[in-house]
């Protein structure tokens, strides 16, 4: 638990110094009439959301420090409910939650009304109206606040109890000597007076034992009447015995000087029984120097042994007062305590049926002895080599010979290699010392050849000089030797036509100190083209056809227009470009035309409905930016600038960041 390291809860007016300061210091204070409304506004803006994001900062980190009920283990849960009223609690937190909510409401309206501010009077009146109602909203929250800081100095003050540690629990009536039990057993100052009701809360000590750490809970003394009835004080004991999985010491004054007869203890331990289920539970006799069981009369005797008679509860006698079986009472329980820890872990864990099971039963269950078929019980079988099989004994002239003895009669490491190969099991042991190794089924690639094979290739050899002699294998190499040298001189032809071109291309990058323009903004003429071409032997008759039935139908149409006549596509020229006069004759024509201008609200949209859903998808996407007053679309830049005593002016020793 971190219960401990809750920063502390201002008050309202705290909060409220501790906000305005802050935005005092942090942000430049000068404002002048002369300064553009944008700048105007942008300062006045900061102002309002910075003092925002303080409050949002502080709330947050008030609301995160404290634990929440939901997470907590059951006994913490109910202590706090009990000490603090779980829904006091909530509310006090809900409620600073709300008025963070509230804050971050109130500066998206103003910051939104800044927007559209057109004066300094304006922009400032609006931050003092933002700033006020951020202020009253934290006054309100005066009494939350207080409560959650007394909330926050009492959980600092309660011990730090681990409810799932070895513990032990020492309860019973008030002033029979549980503190002095804790306070003689462990390092606890626990406090001990000879009144009732000296401990009022919980108190935590801790003992080794066996080298573990246990640790020891004083719970406040319980009165013997109905639940509904007890106290704050008695609450925190029987919230400690409902929800810890503790060793429960019952402690009974024998002597009844704590002002309660033996009678009603029992009756106190009998009301109380139903909280000591699945825990270990010890009645401890105190105060035995004034009065032993012995002489106590037969009735309560059998009384007490009643007690006992369920088989889970043991009765222990010790004095605190003299420390005469005090010790002998923690060991035994300590000891008890470790017992039943180890056996209820290992009777943890879930059965695959998902009832609680015992883990050694599902390992046990995971061993499986197999057993012959037929239902032949067989015996241990034991081969008589290995019975009669003696110990090695390397002084023994009648031992087992072994690799490593081989290996130093012949030379030692390094001399002589152990032969691997011996113990190979294969199907034919003269594989075992194979040159080629194996490869499959224990056999290699001379395993597989053929023992007839060079007989094979003699008659296969025979066969081909027959056929060659009977001319089944006649050539056509008289045929088309012409066409074969005529492809061969074109080849020879486009290889040096191949040179040239590279020759020329490294020639025009030789030179130096002039740009030179990409190939792709090049202006070449269409005959170059087919000059090229044709120099490569291709046909361009084709090409240039297609080139002028491309042309003809636009720019002779133009060109017949501009200078009255009828174009002759006969006379049409590829390369020729008009004169100065013509191009600009052309251009007057253009700019006296009436251009429609773009229109952006119909561009691209095919009829009404696309429109509309458009115009509806543009609002949706603004209506978060006009939330948060956020700059869109129509809105300008407006750089942050820094006051201008930050940046000019003479600098003398000290810091510029006042402000």
């Amino acid at each position: 638990m971190a219960w401990k390291d809750i920063a502390p809860v201002p008050t309202a007016q705290e909060f409220i110094d501790i906000i305005l300061s802050r935005t005092q210091r942090r942000l430049p204070t000068q404002i002048r009439p002369g300064f553009k409304i944008s700048r105007i506004r942008a300062f006045y803006t900061r102002k309002v959301k910075f003092t925002q994001e303080t409050c949002s900062e502080k709330f947050g980190a008030i609301i995160s420090s404290f634990p929440v009920l939901t997470d907590q283990h059951p006994f913490h849960r109910d202590l706090m409910n009990i000490l603090y009223d779980a829904d006091h609690f909530k509310v006090a937190l809900g409620q600073i939650s709300t008025a963070k909510h509230l804050i971050e409401t109130i500066s998206r309206d103003y910051v939104r009304l800044l927007k559209y501010s057109q004066s300094l009077y304006q922009c400032k009146q609006l931050k003092r109206a933002a700033l006020g109602r951020m202020a009253t909203l934290i006054k309100r929250l005066k009494d939350p606040l207080l409560y959650l800081d007394q909330v926050r100095q009492h959980l600092a003050r309660l011990p730090d109890i681990n409810p799932t540690t070895r513990t032990l629990l020492v309860a019973g009536f008030p002033n029979v000597g549980k503190s002095s039990f804790v306070r003689s057993v462990t390092r606890a100052d626990t406090p001990v007076e000879p009144y009732a009701f000296t401990t009022k809360s919980l108190f935590v000590g801790h003992l080794d034992y066996k080298y573990l750490r246990y640790q020891v809970i004083d719970t406040p003394g319980i009165l013997d009447h109905p639940l509904e009835e007890m106290n704050t004080i008695e609450m925190q004991s029987v919230t400690a015995l409902a929800h810890l999985r503790a060793a429960v010491l019952f402690f009974i004054d024998i002597s009844e000087q704590c002002g309660y007869s033996l009678k009603a203890q029992c009756n106190l331990f009998k009301s109380i029984k139903p909280l000591f289920a699945n825990k270990m539970v010890f009645i401890v006799l105190n105060k035995m120097d004034i009065k032993t069981f012995e002489e106590l009369e037969p009735e309560m005797q059998s009384e007490l042994q009643d007690l006992t008679k369920s088989g889970d509860v043991e009765l222990l006698r010790a004095s605190c007062a003299t420390q005469d079986g005090v010790q002998d009472v923690k060991n035994h329980v300590c000891e008890r305590l470790l017992a039943e820890r180890v056996s209820q872990k290992l009777k943890a864990g879930t059965a695959s049926n998902g009832a609680l099971g015992s883990r050694l039963t599902e390992v046990m269950a995971r061993i499986h002895v197999a057993q012959p078929m037929d239902g032949v019980t067989r015996e241990t079988f034991i081969p008589e080599a290995v019975k009669t099989l003696k110990k090695y004994d390397k002084n023994d002239p009648e031992r087992r010979v072994l690799a490593r003895d081989i290996e130093e009669a012949n030379g030692g490491a390094g001399v002589y290699n152990v032969d691997l190969r011996k113990d190979y099991i294969l199907a034919d042991p003269s594989w075992k010392y194979d040159k080629i190794p194996e490869i499959y089924d224990g056999k290699n690639v001379y395993d597989y050849v053929d023992p007839d094979i060079e007989s094979k290739l003699a008659a296969l050899e025979e066969e081909e000089e027959r056929l060659e002699k009977e001319g089944f294998y006649e050539s056509d190499e008289d045929i088309g030797d012409e066409s074969e040298e005529e492809i061969l001189q074109k080849a020879e032809y486009i290889r040096e036509k191949h040179k040239l071109i590279r020759n020329e291309a490294k020639m025009r990058k030789s030179l130096k100190n002039r740009a030179l323009i990409p190939r792709s903004k090049q202006k070449k003429p269409f005959s170059e083209l087919e000059d090229h071409l044709d120099q490569l032997g291709v046909d361009t008759e084709a090409i240039g056809l297609r080139a002028r039935a491309e042309v003809q139908p636009t720019r002779g149409r133009s060109l017949a227009r501009s200078r009255g006549t009828t174009a002759d596509p006969d006379a049409m020229d590829v390369d020729s470009a008009p004169s100065a006069k013509e191009r600009l004759r052309s251009l007057s024509r253009v700019r006296d035309r009436s251009v429609m201008a773009t229109n952006r609200r119909d561009d691209g949209i095919k009829d009404e409905t696309v429109r509309t859903k458009a115009e509806r998808q543009a609002k949706l996407s603004q209506r978060k930016m006009n939330r948060m007053a956020r700059q869109g679309e129509a809105d300008r830049h407006i750089a942050a600038s820094m006051p201008k005593h930050l940046y000019s002016g003479k600098r003398t020793i000290g810091k510029t960041s006042r402000r």
